[in-house]
Order: C-alpha cells, then structure tokens, then sequence
C-alpha cells in the first residue's frame, strides 16, 4: 500500500488511528496492539497477499530464537548462546540473499561460463531489506544482554508497525519498545495529531508535487536520450538528485507522520544532507538509521577483530562495511560501485580531518554536493552505458546544447530554485516542531492535502517511492 494513494489516505490511515484510540479508550489495551498489527499486516499484503507468509514466517522464526537466547538455561552457555545468534543471523541473511540475489548470480555466470541456466521465478517481497535487518540487530541485541524480555505480540508489532515497514527507517528496540508499553501513547494528543498531519502532508507534497516532477526529466536522460549534451546531461543528473531528494524525505516525512499521529516517535531518518559539507556528514544526515546500522554492526565489528586498531584498518574496514552496504541495496554491481566510490570519499574525508586541513564552509558544501550528484549518477544508472553517457556529457565530451538550454529554461529554473531550497531553507521536522496546534497550521495542512489530491486526480495513478526498489 502506497502512502501517496487515496486509499491510505481517506481511509486506511484513519481507520488504524481512530480504531488504536478507541480501543485504549474503552481499556481494551491487548486489542489496541492486536489492532495495530493486523492493520500492519493488512497493509502489508495489500500490495501482494503472497508476501504475507514469508513475513509471518520470518517474525516467528525469528522469535523461537529469541525465545532461546533469552532462556536462563543458556545464561551461561557463552558457545551455545553464540552459535544460535550465527545460526539466526546466517537464516536471515540467506533469507534475505536467496530473494535478492540468486538471480543476479546465476546471470553473472552465465555470462562468466556461457552457460545457459535458466532463471527463478522468484517473487520480491517487499520490504525484506528492512524488515530483516530489523531483526538481526534485534538478535545482535539479544544476545549482547541488552533486550529486556518481550512476548510475541510486542515484537510482531515492533517488526511490523506499518509506518516504517516497506522503506524504514531502519527501527531499534530500545527506540521502541517503551514507546509501546508507554500508557501516554495510549491517550489520544490532538497536538501530535496535527503534528503528524502538518509533517504527512509536507511529504506528501514532496512527493507528488517535486519529486515526480523531476522524475520524467531524469529518466528521459537515463533511459531514452540517445546522448546528452553539457546542458542535457547535468540537467539529468540533478534532476535525479533531486527526485531522490525528495522522494526519500516525503517518504521519511510520511511515515514520520503516520506514526506520530498514534503517538509513536519514530527516529529522524533525514536531516537536509545536501547541507553536508563533507561525506562524514552527507552520510550523518542521509538514511541516518541505515547509517547508524552499518556503523554498529558492520564497521565496528569488522575493526574489532583487527588484532590492532590502526588508521589503515579502519579506513579498510570503512570499504568493506560499504561493499556490503552496496550489496544489501540490490544485486547490481552500479550499487557497488557506487558504495566503494563513497568508501573512498570518506576514506579522504578522514585522511582530510586527521591532516587537519580546513576548507570555506560553502566551498565544502558545493563541493561535497557536486561529488554527490556525480556518484548518484551509478546509482541510478540502467548499466555501465546509460552511466558513461551522463557521465561523458557532464564532462562536456558530447557538446554544450546550449539551445536545448534557451527551449527548457523552466525546467533549469526549477532544478536552481528546488536545489536553493535544498541548501536553505528550513527542513520538515524544523517546519512541524510545534508546540501548540493552531487553526494556521491545520489550514497549511488542508492546503497542502488538496494541492497534493488535485495533482494526484490529474496524473490519476500513485507513484511509487524509489526505495522500494530495496
């Protein structure tokens, strides 16, 4: 189910929010949460009901290991404990890989061999990425001493909670978890229900009103222009960057708001990266929960195990915690090469900083955001091709087009004015952080809401988020 579709909109949103408080209202606490999770589960298999098993059978696999961690008699059985921890994560990583990645292997050696295998039939489910990280740092967790015990209702809810499920953010428990035993998330706040309609209906408006604006010109230049001029091929990749932009931040707005409305903090998963004045903070500000993912549980582990802590090994440890990254985005080496083209970004970030060097804040930001929009370009990117054609006519390679630049000038205006609004302006948890609700704000968020429905009437169909390509 879409966030961006009338359905959710008019209907499924409300029906969850007015059903949850209701419930807690008439005491009816255990069917509050048994009405959140089937809701979740509901939204989930709205897309595609063969889905629903395999999430079902994740959380409850899942589960039984967590239930034998937790269990006194494995207290002090340091081995025992460990090796059901790799047993758990080793099940959902080919979980996750069987999905995601058979195909893409059995391709590459076809090509490698020329053989001729035949490829799976295999259907994506959504949202696995997310889902099943969620669980291994639930696991992680578990094992490391630090979750409290919990039944299965509380932990189908935490992996299911249906603002986060499809896209993220990435959830942690200790985040969570008191947030749903709170008895003050039981209580309806009209402060947080206009909250998470001012913060919903910002997303909303980055999404069907920005984004997919810029989406037709990007993949114009990506997928069907033969080749591209100067003028043509920035015009492309900005775009794309900016259609990422803004997809990604309406999501994360959305889904930030859809929880707030039912008292749930859910954590900020984008804070204006394109401000970054370096990659450390770009990847501080961008996907931040993702980020925080592959900090704890893959570069620290992986530089734990260094048998001697060193500059070097931690920037190596850096390219391989991103090599995987890339790979959890999809089986595609433009993922990766994107990843280890960041790696390398942040591994001369850090040698900048231990040199301590110093660089103009704006020349830093103008900077950081260029080599951004240049990597961006792989991973957007069909094929090698379809990126060494932006990539030539960003260089110039290819012709100026300055005439092609005169016939769309709107459209240049537009990239200038939404990359000022990227660089300047406030960001939308700045925008909602209100204190007292007001007849002012509700009004913005009506007028955002019908803006948003208008244009959706026109286009008559609700676009997909980009990240649910992962």
């Amino acid at each position: 189910m879409l966030f961006n579709s009338f359905f959710y909109m008019f209907a499924f949103l409300p029906l969850s929010v007015l059903g949850f408080f209701v419930l807690n209202k008439l005491h009816l606490t255990l069917f509050s949460r048994i009405w959140l999770v089937a809701a979740s589960l509901f939204f989930y298999s709205w897309w595609n009901i063969n889905y629903l098993p395999l999430l079902i059978g994740s959380i409850l696999f899942n589960y039984s290991v967590l239930t034998l961690l937790s269990k006194e008699s494995y207290s002090n059985t340091i081995v025992t404990r460990k090796r059901l921890m790799i047993f758990g994560i080793a099940v959902n990583v080919a979980f996750l890989g069987y999905f995601k990645y058979t195909n893409f292997f059995i391709s590459t050696f076809n090509q490698v061999t020329n053989a001729n295998i035949g490829l799976l039939s295999l259907i994506f489910p959504l949202g696995i990425s997310f889902f099943t990280i969620t669980q291994i740092t639930f696991l992680v967790d578990c094992y490391e001493g630090l979750v409290k015990k919990t039944n299965l209702l509380n932990y189908s809810l935490f992996v299911t909670f249906f603002p986060h499920l499809i896209m993220g953010p990435i959830l942690h428990h200790k985040d969570m978890m008191p947030q749903f035993d709170s008895l003050r998330a039981k209580v309806f706040n009209k402060q947080n229900l206009v909250r998470g309609l001012l913060l919903f209906t910002i997303g909303l408006i980055k999404k069907v009103g920005i984004a997919d604006m810029f989406s037709s010109w990007a993949d114009y230049g990506f997928d069907t222009a033969s080749t591209l001029t100067l003028a043509g091929a920035w015009k492309t990749s900005l775009s794309y960057s900016l259609q990422l932009y803004f997809d990604f931040s309406g999501y994360t707005d959305m889904a930030l708001g859809s929880s707030l409305m039912l008292n749930i903090n859910l954590p900020i998963n984008f804070n204006s990266p394109y401000k970054a004045r370096n990659f450390i903070e770009f990847w501080q500000k961008w996907h931040i929960s993702l980020t925080n993912f592959i900090t704890t549980y893959l570069y620290s582990p992986i530089l734990k195990y260094s048998k001697k802590i060193t500059f070097r090994r931690a920037m190596l440890s850096t390219y391989i915690a991103m090599l995987i990254a890339g790979l959890w985005h999809g089986a595609s080496l433009l993922y990766i090469s994107f990843y280890l083209l960041t790696a390398t970004g942040l591994v001369v970030n850090h040698t900048w900083r231990k040199r301590k060097r110093k660089m103009n804040g704006i020349l830093a930001t103008i900077l950081t955001f260029n080599f951004v929009n240049i990597f961006l370009v792989l991973f957007r990117a069909k094929s090698y091709e379809a990126a060494l054609k932006v990539l030539r006519g960003m260089a110039g390679l290819t012709g100026l087009g300055l005439e092609s630049f005169r016939s769309d000038i709107l459209q240049y205006g537009a990239i200038f004015i939404f990359l000022m609004v990227c660089f300047f302006s406030k960001n939308s948890m700045e925008l909602s952080d209100i204190k007292t609700p007001s007849l002012k704000i509700v009004l913005i968020s009506l007028c955002l809401l019908i803006t948003s429905v208008i244009i959706m009437i026109e286009k008559n169909m609700a676009s997909e988020f980009l990240y649910f390509n992962f």
